[in-house]
């Protein structure tokens, strides 16, 4: 089932725009007359037909439109440090989005190697992956910030740090997290936080949790915990 990603969708009609359009159009070949299902980012989940079929402006007849569309009891936000490995970061990025996640910054620490994203390129994955897992909320990806500005700036819901330091607790997820709670989660780089950070984290209302006896990679780390909530959120 072909989903396409219309933002900003009011009243009866919508315009896709060029990328949509032109894959809609012209890879598709859908035409005039042809149904289609949209989703607006913002829980929207939208059915329409084709009225007319510009490949750089396809124009849609809405028919039906349904609000709140498997909208989740939880939000997820997770703190996730690049890698120097683009393909790995943005794997993360795809299977957490269809597993379930609202929010994702990207996190600086003392050990991150790759200190910034490619915004556009992970955005796309992003709606990409939306589409493909039938969601209609996108996630939304802040800019990157250092750990320091990041954990000073306060955040709702159950905060947690994925951490492999044996100095410092830690606890199993379930034992931490329940069902519908909202969650923010920090995943460090390859050869993890700091010390300094798991102090700071800890002593700023974070919870120390483990993901394992296994030590995994930042990506993993990341698919494990968005996992682990998904789960227990089941």
């Amino acid at each position: 089932m072909q989903i396409f990603y219309v933002p900003g969708i009011t009243g009866d009609s919508c315009v896709m725009d060029e990328s949509e359009s032109r894959h809609c159009i012209r890879v598709l070949r859908m035409t005039k007359g042809d149904r289609v299902k949209l989703v607006d980012g913002m829980g929207g989940y939208h059915e329409g037909i084709i009225t007319g079929s510009d490949p750089s402006a396809c124009r849609i007849r809405i028919t039906d439109s349904y609000q709140g569309f498997e909208k989740r009891e939880y939000r997820l936000h997770m703190a996730v440090s690049p890698i120097k490995n683009q393909e790995r970061f943005e794997w993360f990025i795809e299977k957490s989005v269809e597993l379930g996640i609202d929010e994702i910054t990207p996190l600086i620490c003392r050990n991150t190697e790759k200190k910034g994203i490619k915004t556009d390129r992970i955005n796309n994955i992003i709606i990409s992956a939306m589409k493909q897992s039938l969601k209609a909320y996108k996630p939304l990806l802040n800019e990157a910030l250092p750990f320091g500005k990041f954990i000073a700036a306060g955040h709702s819901g159950i905060k947690m740090i994925a951490h492999c330091n044996r100095g410092f607790e830690s606890r199993k997820m379930d034992l931490i997290y329940r069902k519908g709670m909202d969650a923010l989660i920090l995943i460090g780089p390859e050869g993890d936080f700091s010390m300094e950070e798991i102090d700071l984290a800890l002593s700023s209302g974070f919870k120390g949790i483990s993901l394992g006896n296994s030590r995994l990679r930042t990506e993993t780390a990341g698919i494990a915990a968005c996992h682990s909530v998904y789960f227990i959120n089941q």
